[in-house]
């Protein structure tokens, strides 16, 4: 029998849309597009405010809150606006986030396929284009019922606002894998915690140009041997899809088949259903990406591809690996 396999998502996640803006609903339908059919959809939840407080400041929250209820469009930066809705809006992605948690939990594969995403927002601070940290919220939101949680970040940029929020823990292993010298500017090997969170952080920070065979490398070598020794009762993705070759964001080469490969590679690791989260994906092809991780989770593993690994990726890998191991 075939794992059981879910989506979240709601037309109410086509809202807050400037058009213009790269953060967009088109973004979104491209990726809901992908969906396999056998796949249920399931509709949005809304986080309370006592979910957000978990990992966000009460100056934070009710600042969103209030500038949300003044009429019109407005930035927070100069990346990331908000609307009316956006209050509303980031509430069920949150809520959403942490609703693939519980199912993951459960038993169920879950991908919260939601908007705005979430992993650069900081405990007290919204930015690149997020407003609450949706992977964070939901990981809090877990530790309430186990003891430990690992997220996996595999978007093109360094998830600083997750890495932030949990890096004095030993309870959250936080692993990301990003493209170097991007935005935000962080994300460097040697960010690797503090105090008790102290080799609980994995950075790899690749250059443009990688492909499945430097992600490959470092997710199975690294990432996945520390998930083994971490033994977390949930893993968590933060599912960005713009690492894709067609994506105008970056400069990476993946194609769609090798997120599928990623997601066998971390659901065999783990052992257990996983709770993704999307974060940014902007290119044409991203609905095919989402795709293929849904077949792995319904239960068709993706074989790694042979390709070429850079020596840098090599020595990235080597790098890590004196942290955890």
């Amino acid at each position: 029998m075939p794992p059981r396999c879910s989506v979240i998502f709601g037309e109410e996640f086509t809202g807050q849309d400037m058009g213009f803006h790269v953060e967009n609903s088109r973004r979104l339908l491209d990726a809901v597009r992908g969906i396999p059919s056998g796949v249920r959809i399931r509709p949005p939840e809304a986080a309370g405010r006592l979910d957000l407080e978990r990992v966000h400041t009460s100056r934070h929250i009710r600042m969103i809150e209030e500038l949300c209820g003044y009429e019109g469009k407005h930035y927070l930066d100069m990346d990331t606006f908000i609307t009316g809705e956006s209050f509303k809006l980031a509430l069920l992605a949150a809520g959403s986030s942490i609703a693939a948690a519980r199912l993951a939990l459960e038993g169920e594969h879950s991908f919260a396929l939601v908007r705005p995403p979430g992993h650069h927002a900081e405990p007290d601070r919204a930015m690149g284009f997020c407003i609450f940290n949706n992977a964070a919220v939901a990981a809090a939101w877990a530790l309430e019922q186990v003891d430990r949680v690992a997220i996996v970040d595999w978007d093109l940029h360094h998830g600083n606002g997750t890495q932030k929020i949990f890096y004095r823990s030993d309870r959250v292993l936080f692993c990301s894998i990003h493209q170097a010298n991007l935005f935000p500017w962080t994300g460097w090997i040697d960010e690797i915690g503090e105090e008790r969170g102290k080799g609980f952080n994995l950075n790899a920070p690749l250059p443009p140009g990688a492909g499945i065979g430097d992600y490959a490398l470092i997710v199975s070598s690294v990432f996945c041997k520390a998930i083994r020794h971490f033994r977390p009762d949930l893993v968590i993705i933060s599912a960005g899809q713009d690492p894709l070759a067609d994506d105008p964001k970056g400069g990476m080469q993946l194609v769609p088949e090798d997120f599928g490969v990623l997601t066998t590679m971390i659901q065999e690791a783990s052992g257990s259903p996983l709770a993704l989260v999307l974060e940014g994906g902007y290119g044409p092809s991203m609905g095919l990406a989402v795709g293929s991780i849904l077949n792995v989770l319904q239960g068709t593993p993706a074989p790694p591809r042979d390709a070429p690994v850079r020596e840098s990726t090599r020595r990235i890998s080597s790098l890590l690996a004196r942290v955890v191991f």
